[in-house]
């Protein structure tokens, strides 16, 4: 797969954009500030949905107006496809494929790709809901129906909080107790789906994950995930890093217990504490991947270098997992400002791990930075305007 058209109207500090890419490397180049991520952000959104710098559709939109723009030619299997997303201050985005109206929640089966940025080291370093969303952005990609799934999913968490909540306001009810075993009866029928669709991407990730993290840092220092499950025994203290659950892999270990029983008794076994709490302690919103170097979790024992060389290495193998599975051919990848962190060595090598891909978009503020055989299509910006390109 890959993009051969990017067009942008109001995004970000683009008025209007038009930008070709080509097969292969694209490297685009300018200095901070000027616009060159805001290029990728907006392809990794017709991909994910999401911006891996903000959290809110509404700050990609150009100040003063109410609407921008995002309209992708995209070319696979000799098939091209023009897919279009309009991001509305006011009201709900709207989605187009070949000028169709679509569900936007149904861009991402129209294109993929992979982004690793500076804002990936808290992948090793952050919080366990980072992990999580990777996970089940990886999991759409692979599987589009799952984003049904995880959206259900979350729709049921809310819904049961809010009856855990008035349950403790209002003293709990018969009434209310029943609602909430009609509740807990969908809740670990999307959750139980869930957990094992992540511990599945989990073995998958651990083959290309090694060779990623060898191609990358140049030595093997074990890299390793290993889920977190709070169904395994909550610890309800999401900000302990921990993500509330024991080290544990899939297969789920009491003998003959379905993921399902598991989630069950779980359930049963913090009801009190849920009712006092107000809020759904267990499930896979509360669950944690670790990452594992050295047979020590990354997170607090890692080096920066090592971190860095984890996290691109977590991309790359979700990279090679996507082009295995893929009908339309490789993810188009995107590398974010990321040369600017690593040393020649390591520079030189990403630049041979990549260059397999059937296209890699590159950013970078210092053309220097970039191994000359990346360099062979390069578009410049400058204050929101593509300024020049070179053959």
């Amino acid at each position: 797969m890959r993009v051969t058209h990017l067009s942008l109207t109001d995004f970000r500090n683009y008025r209007q954009a038009e930008v070709q890419f080509r097969p292969g490397p694209n490297l685009i180049v300018g200095r901070n500030g000027q616009g060159k991520t805001n290029l990728i952000e907006a392809l990794g959104y017709l991909s994910t949905l999401g911006s891996h710098r903000v959290s809110n559709d509404k700050a990609m939109i150009r100040a003063g107006v109410d609407a921008a723009i995002i309209r992708a030619k995209l070319e696979y299997n000799g098939r091209e496809i023009l897919a279009e997303v309009q991001l509305n201050r006011v009201g709900v985005n709207r989605a187009q494929v070949n000028r169709s109206v679509i569900r936007s929640r149904d861009l991402p089966r129209y294109f993929s790709s992979v982004l690793f940025a500076p804002e990936d080291l808290a992948l090793v370093r952050g919080d366990p809901s980072v992990r999580r969303r990777f996970l089940d952005q990886l999991l759409v990609l692979r599987t589009p129906r799952l984003s049904g799934v995880l959206a259900d999913y979350e729709r049921v968490v809310k819904q049961r909080n809010t009856l855990l909540k008035s349950a403790r306001a209002s003293g709990i009810k018969e009434k209310q107790l029943t609602t909430l075993d009609i509740w807990d009866e969908r809740l670990v029928a999307l959750g139980a789906e869930i957990i094992e669709e992540r511990a599945a991407l989990v073995r998958l990730l651990g083959d290309p994950l090694r060779l990623a993290y060898q191609a990358v840092a140049g030595e093997d220092h074990g890299p390793a995930l290993v889920p977190a499950l709070s169904i395994l025994g909550a610890d309800d203290d999401e900000s302990s890093g921990s993500g509330g659950g024991k080290i544990a892999a899939l297969p789920l270990p009491a003998a003959n217990r379905s993921t399902t029983e598991v989630f069950r008794s779980a359930l049963d076994a913090l009801r009190r504490k849920e009712l006092e709490r107000g809020l759904t302690l267990v499930g896979p919103h509360r669950d944690d991947v670790v990452f594992m170097l050295n047979a020590l979790p990354a997170k607090g024992y890692a080096s920066h270098g090592e971190s860095w060389s984890f996290a691109l290495a977590l991309k790359l193998a979700s990279a090679e997992l996507l082009r295995r599975d893929s009908a339309t051919g490789d993810p188009v990848l995107i590398l974010d400002d990321v040369f600017a962190e690593l040393d020649q060595s390591r520079r030189r090598r990403l630049a041979e791990a990549v260059a397999g891909f059937e296209q890699v978009l590159i950013t970078a503020a210092v053309l220097e930075d970039i191994p000359e055989a990346l360099t062979a299509h390069t578009i410049h910006v400058e204050a929101g305007a593509v300024t020049g390109v070179g053959a």
